[in-house]
């Protein structure tokens, strides 16, 4: 068939891409700012999901000021070997962690590996069919819309961040990356601070004897076999590395996650919940939730992870999440 290949229409090379030392003008940077503000911003998102993705595969714990400053090192030294921006990609992340790879070295093989692809295998890439290119273009688009994701986190998520979801898609379709990602992050802004002003309240204080405090979990008795964590603060996009401690230490029979100061939790702390379900469950441990206040419930409720914990294991109060704690690990004991 008479069809172009990749050599009929681009030069291909396997010279090794030389050093350039690229031009600086007030003109430029102002023009190019917006556009690197944006790909920072990309970047540091997908690398740190990416990392995210791994510590929840591997049950580790990354190191995020590490993996920025690497991330940034890297981009700042392939450009100026002509190369374009990249980032962590949670595709060959998942593949290596599937085949074993468990350190660095994995990524180091990886860039080695790419560099010979480079050098031995390119002039063959000249013979490719542009049909070919293309069909491998609509598979990876495909995948890489994650619409079955994008439906789900619609039907799930609180419908704050379902309208921001929307609204960051469809200016990303209509505009460009830019404007969708500015508006987005503004948008993120202002309905995390009107879901804080919907959850704060204002009381007066009680003096109480901290020796007769009930509520007061060291006068407690927790039951052998069982973890107690208790989150203080709402459980967004922000701190969502909090629930990434539980899921790393989740080691016993029971956890019990006690959330009387949590007043809200969004589709970020939606998906760490439902990440350290997955935790227990791999490891044979049964996560207890103790004191759920009402947006956090409505929220597991909406997503559907109020029937995978079990209503059973809803508890109003400590005591209570104790005294299930303490029935579970008798069962398990026999």
């Amino acid at each position: 068939m008479d069809v172009n290949t990749i050599g009929d229409l681009y030069t291909i090379s396997s010279d090794l891409p030389k050093f350039v030392m690229p031009e600086f003008s007030v003109d430029a940077v102002k023009s190019i700012l917006p556009d690197a503000f944006t790909i920072a911003v990309l970047a540091a998102v997908e690398s740190l999901l990416s990392c995210v993705v791994a510590d929840g595969m591997t049950g580790s714990r990354h190191n995020s000021n590490m993996e920025l400053v690497a991330q940034g090192a890297g981009n700042i030294a392939s450009a100026l070997f002509g190369g374009i921006p990249a980032t962590g990609a949670i595709a060959r992340t998942a593949a290596n962690i599937k085949n074993s790879g468990r350190t660095p070295v994995a990524g180091m093989v990886h860039a080695v590996v790419l560099l010979l692809v480079l050098v031995v295998l390119m002039p063959f890439a000249s013979l490719i069919p542009m049909p070919t290119i293309a069909a491998i273009l609509f598979v990876v688009a495909y995948n890489m819309s994650e619409w079955r994701e994008f439906t789900s986190i619609i039907k799930r998520a609180p419908k704050s961040d379902a309208l921001v979801l929307i609204v960051t898609f469809v200016l990303t379709v209509a505009f460009d990356l830019v404007v969708a990602i500015i508006v987005g992050i503004i948008l993120a802004t202002v309905m995390f601070m009107k879901r804080m002003s919907d959850v704060t309240d204002a009381y007066g204080w009680k003096e109480i004897d901290e020796s007769t405090d009930i509520d007061n979990i060291s006068l407690k008795v927790i039951p052998e076999g069982t973890m107690v964590y208790e989150i203080t603060g709402p459980i967004f996009f922000g701190a969502s590395t909090k629930i990434a401690d539980v899921i790393k230490r989740a080691n016993k029979n029971v956890i019990v996650l006690r959330m009387r100061s949590v007043p809200a939790i969004d589709a970020t702390g939606i998906h760490s919940i439902e990440q350290l379900i997955k935790v227990c469950r791999k490891k044979g441990s049964t996560l207890v939730l103790s004191h759920v206040n009402e947006q956090p419930m409505e929220a597991l409720k909406k997503s559907g992870l109020l029937n995978e914990i079990g209503e059973e294991n809803i508890c109003e109060h400590i005591d209570a999440a104790l005294e299930r704690a303490s029935q579970l690990t008798t069962a398990a004991a026999k």
